[in-house]
């Protein structure tokens, strides 16, 4: 998984694209961000048609506060642009690929219809 933190300029187009953006909201004081890492690297090895991105809540403050993260870890995924989960904490490996799983299967469209995005 990438280590290096993405700007918020980054970050914005790289959720935007087409596909599954799994993002881990880190930080290098926390022992559960370091040990929530390596449970994405594992699960990066095992989706490697997804993208994970890293951002460093403490170099990057003012986007952890654009994206509401307020702890660390916090895990993100957006799925065609769309941000369709956000927890702070750490979850093993299996529930990873359950979320994953669950992701993948998702109804666009239905998610588009009932969570219209916001207007501007």
């Amino acid at each position: 998984m990438g280590s290096a933190t993405p700007g918020r300029t980054d970050l914005a187009a790289t959720v935007a694209g087409g596909g599954i953006v799994v993002v881990d909201c880190r930080a290098a004081s926390s022992g559960s961000s370091r040990a929530f890492t390596a449970v994405l690297d594992a699960a990066a090895a095992r989706h490697p048609d997804l993208r994970f991105v890293a951002v460093d809540i403490e170099r990057e403050p003012a986007l952890a506060e654009e994206l509401g993260v307020r702890s660390a870890p916090t895990l993100m995924v957006f799925r065609d642009g769309v941000l369709v989960f956000a927890e702070p904490g750490w979850l093993p490996g299996d529930s990873v690929d359950v979320l994953i799983a669950t992701v993948r299967e998702l109804d666009m469209a239905a998610v588009r219809a009932t969570f219209p995005p916001p207007p501007g």
